[in-house]
């Protein structure tokens, strides 16, 4: 299996889709999506988590370019960073809920740990 999934779009929708759904995640803590989408989310959102546990300028910066809201980069930096100073990975967790009554797409729920 490729590392990076297309997950049917171009690449700049992809990337754009990604990064709303980080910036989500971090925001509220927990997300509900497809187990491809979440499989592609979690280490993005691991990365963030790294930058932030760096804690500087450079770090915040480069959080920034990719995180849509700017409010939740400083929640990022300020509270989330920080809460996992002492944890070496393994931020995140995917838990499959089933199939999506719709389309019967497999589901999860992507939460921080």
């Amino acid at each position: 299996m490729p590392a990076n999934r297309k997950l049917g779009k171009p690449t700049d929708q992809r990337m754009a889709m990604l990064r709303a759904m980080t910036t989500y995640l971090l925001e509220n803590g927990q997300i509900k999506t497809t187990v491809t989408r979440a499989k592609e989310v979690a280490p993005i959102t691991e990365k963030m988590i790294t930058l932030a546990k760096k804690n500087d300028l450079a770090a915040y910066r480069q959080a920034l370019s990719f995180i849509t809201k700017e409010d939740v980069a400083k929640k990022l930096f300020d509270q989330i960073g920080p809460k996992y100073a002492t944890r070496d990975g393994g931020y995140t967790r995917v838990v499959r809920i089933g199939p999506r009554r719709g389309d019967a797409a497999e589901m999860a729920i992507v939460q921080l740990v």
